[in-house]
């Protein structure tokens, strides 16, 4: 069976939509069925974590880096400092979260409603 095996204006969104879910959500109930057998510091889990990590430090880089659409033309500087003191904000809140992205948020909000 492939993209273009029916001539149905409903099948290409039926295959995307299976082919997405078999795509995400086998990998999710392999996950769920192995991690139940793991401990929480078996070394795959660690790797795992790691690797997860550093993705999203990744893309948060990315964006601040070399951002697209409206954050391009906020000042890189003000992007790395709402960036630090959002950080800063969760380490000084008891590694808080939400903090972190609030504080962080504001102070990037605040920076290009004031430079307006």
């Amino acid at each position: 069976m492939s993209f273009d095996a029916l001539d149905a204006w409903w099948w290409p969104y039926l295959f995307i939509l299976v082919a997405g879910w078999l795509a995400t959500d086998s990998w999710r109930f392999l996950g769920v069925y192995l991690g139940g057998r793991l401990s929480d510091d078996a070394e795959i889990l660690v790797l795992v974590r790691a690797i997860a990590t550093s993705l999203v430090a990744a893309v948060i880089a990315n964006l601040i880096v070399s951002p697209s659409g409206a954050l391009a033309d906020v000042p890189v500087v003000l992007r790395i400092g709402a960036a630090a003191v959002g950080f800063l904000a969760y380490l000084l809140s008891g590694h808080r979260i939400l903090v972190g992205i609030f504080v962080g948020e504001a102070l990037l909000l605040l920076g290009i409603f004031l430079a307006i």
